[in-house]
């Protein structure tokens, strides 16, 4: 008797099951065809046909039915992430789907819109600039000195170097830039001697505007600069006798010494006056 119950209970527990979006619920939105849609928005990928919802623009699988009359429908979803308490489910679900593009249209149009957004890209090598070749010593050198210089200091190295020998045509390192730069600085010291006096004219035409500049800008403002220090001294001379007769008599008197410093001033500022207004 307990062998029968035993199979009894085993054949009615109730298998774990795929679980399927089945509902006959349709969305009020109108169906929404494929082509609308550009060609990232949906996927025809056999293993998972999905497409961008346009109410909530997230990817959402879309259901098949297994039917004669077989409908497509975006599956239920929700707007919020996922694990959301209470979540708000989009308009867009159980929205019909019309698939109306095939698969190679699809592909092809996908291939399209790689080919051209690779023709807008630039494939063009920005190099990097080189850094410039620092100029030898020598290099440096060569236009600070004259013919004159740089044949002594030829001279004085192979007088003073065991390496360099006049008679054998012999030269070290050193020896052999410092007859060079010698030999450059001869070659090119016409050259150099008619720059410095160019130079030199030029400057000094530049000396001689800047002074007529200079005159002609005083001379248009040497009378108001001769009015005005003539005034200046004016008023300091008013405050001066001023000062050496107050108007109170039981005012501060000044002492010898500040009355002679005082007169000596005013006889001073008497003379720069007639001196400016002449």
């Amino acid at each position: 008797m307990s062998a029968p119950v035993r199979e009894r209970e085993i054949e009615t527990v109730t298998r774990q099951r795929k679980r399927r979006t089945r509902s006959r619920t349709i969305s009020h939105l109108p169906p929404l065809a494929v082509s609308s849609l550009q060609p990232h928005e949906y996927d025809l990928d056999p293993a998972c046909i999905s497409l961008v919802c346009p109410s909530c623009r997230t990817w959402v699988p879309i259901r098949v039915a297994q039917t004669e009359n077989a409908t497509a429908k975006l599956v239920p979803h929700h707007t919020e992430p996922a694990g959301t308490e209470d979540p708000v489910r989009c308009p867009g679900s159980h929205r019909l789907v019309t698939i109306d593009v095939t698969v190679a249209r699809w592909s092809r149009r996908l291939e399209e819109g790689v080919a051209e957004t690779n023709g807008r890209r630039s494939n063009r090598v920005t190099r990097k600039p080189q850094p410039a070749v620092v100029p030898a010593v020598m290099q440096i050198m060569a236009p600070l000195l004259d013919a004159t210089v740089a044949r002594r200091a030829y001279e004085a190295h192979t007088e003073a170097c065991a390496a360099c020998a006049p008679s054998e045509h012999t030269h070290c390192v050193d020896g052999d830039r410092l007859g060079y730069l010698a030999a450059h600085t001869a070659r090119h010291e016409p050259a150099r001697k008619a720059a410095l006096a160019k130079w030199a004219e030029q400057a000094e035409r530049y000396e001689r505007s800047r002074w007529y500049e200079r005159e002609l800008g005083w001379t248009q403002t040497a009378g108001a600069v001769r009015r005005a220090d003539i005034q200046r001294a004016h008023d300091v001379l008013v405050a001066m006798l001023q000062s050496l007769s107050p108007k109170r008599a039981d005012g501060p008197q000044l002492t010898d010494w500040e009355r002679a410093d005082l007169t000596s001033a005013i006889a001073l500022l008497a003379t720069r006056i007639d001196q400016l207004s002449r």
